[in-house]
């Protein structure tokens, strides 16, 4: 079946169209070469002019000099150049055209996340619903007075179930719709939020299970990294001590491998319509490509960067808001600690310490700290975007 295109006309959207029907359209003048254009399979935009054998470039016509044209050039070259007419002359080198600048990641990712900010809002809303409906009903429940707890219990654990379950169904959307809204943007273009969920909602299962693969490898391996270390801690045989640092350098090289194989596996599975297979298998080579490039230009590197820049800001944001709370607890957690490596009844202790927590009441700034970070974690998927959409251009333009 021939490929199938959508145009973009002033803001509407036109087709699915052949091949030969863009001609047409190409014939009559409603199609230019500016116009936004996709394939129906995929969510990038490109343009018209991209599209394989709609607009081809003509060669420039060879001009051909007259013997008065030469003759006319040759009285106008300087006398030094004449007298060494009869000598082969050195050519200089013609130094080819220098690659265009790497775009400025941060920047773009600022300018897409403000152009579409509430849009980008109203995405994170999938995520930040869910959260306050279940922590704001367990509050009303705890402070509930004169009423049968046992129900009110009973009616909130279901509820906070169904509130987790209805987070994990729009976590896909809410990445979908980020690397569609964001891709729009990054090229220029406009689109409706109800537009964005539209189209997201047709990834959903393709990114439920890509997402459940990655992240359900990386929970894996973390808990396999926590274990080990576990193990060095208790350890007291230099043989053990000495087999667990190795396991846990094996781990750690591990998850920096899959780290890499991962790295556009969200921009593949959405932006180019990749099935599993593809997407990991595509991700994984755009993420090692560039070896020709300087270390701090290749994808992995800038990739890596990226994530370091946002996990070091979601770290010092919650030791500035958090660094007073725990210095004045510091006491009792080194209680706590003692506590339980001498007693004989960790159930007691457990119990003591849930009692003390409930007692402290609402967790306020725990839920701003997390909206916070709700609503500023598109950022990161922008990031993404930005560096896929730049490091496919260098591969266009090297090929």
């Amino acid at each position: 079946m021939p490929e199938q295109w959508i145009i973009r006309v002033e803001g509407k959207e036109y087709g699915p169209a052949d091949l030969a029907t863009l001609r047409e359209w190409k014939a009559d003048g409603r199609v230019l070469s500016t116009n936004p254009a996709r394939r129906e399979d995929v969510a990038l935009w490109k343009t018209a002019a991209e599209i394989p054998g709609l607009f081809e470039l003509e060669p420039p016509p060879v001009q051909r000099e007259t013997r008065s044209q030469r003759s006319e050039v040759r009285s106008q070259q300087p006398a030094a150049d004449m007298r060494g007419s009869g000598e082969p002359k050195e050519i200089s080198d013609q130094k080819s055209p220098s690659k265009p600048p790497t775009r400025n990641i941060l920047v773009e990712t600022f300018r897409i996340y403000f152009r579409g900010l509430f849009q980008f809002v109203g995405l994170t809303l999938l995520s930040i619903v869910p959260i306050l409906c279940a922590e704001f009903t367990g509050r009303f429940i705890d402070s509930a007075q004169g009423v049968n707890l046992d129900l009110l219990t009973a009616v909130a654990g279901v509820f906070a179930v169904c509130m987790l379950v209805l987070r994990i169904v729009l976590i896909p959307i809410y990445i979908a719709g980020i690397q569609i809204l964001a891709a729009e943007l990054a090229t220029g273009q406009r689109i409706g939020f109800f537009s964005v969920l539209n189209g997201a909602v047709k990834y959903w299962g393709r990114v439920a299970g890509l997402g459940l693969f990655v992240y359900g490898v990386f929970f894996l391996l973390m808990v396999f990294a926590l274990g080990i270390a576990i193990m060095i801690v208790t350890s007291s045989g230099l043989v053990s001590i000495v087999l667990a640092l190795g396991l846990l350098a094996f781990q750690v090289w591990l998850f920096g491998r899959f780290f890499i194989n991962v790295l556009f596996w969200q921009q593949f599975a959405v932006l180019e319509n990749s099935n599993a297979f593809e997407a990991l298998r595509d991700s994984k080579n755009l993420a090692r490509s560039g070896r020709d490039l300087p270390w701090y230009q290749r994808p992995l590197w800038r990739g890596a960067l990226i994530v370091s820049i946002w996990f070091a800001f979601i770290i010092a944001l919650s030791v500035v808001v958090f660094w007073p709370k725990l210095t004045g607890e510091w006491p009792m957690f080194q209680d706590y600690f003692n506590q339980l490596t001498q007693t004989q009844d960790p159930q007691a202790l457990l119990q003591k310490i849930n009692a003390n927590l409930q007692t402290r009441g609402f967790d306020y700034p725990a839920l701003v700290l997390n909206i916070v970070e709700r609503v500023l974690q598109p950022l990161l998927g922008i990031a993404f975007v930005v560096l896929y959409l730049d490091c496919k251009g260098d591969e266009d333009r090297g090929n």
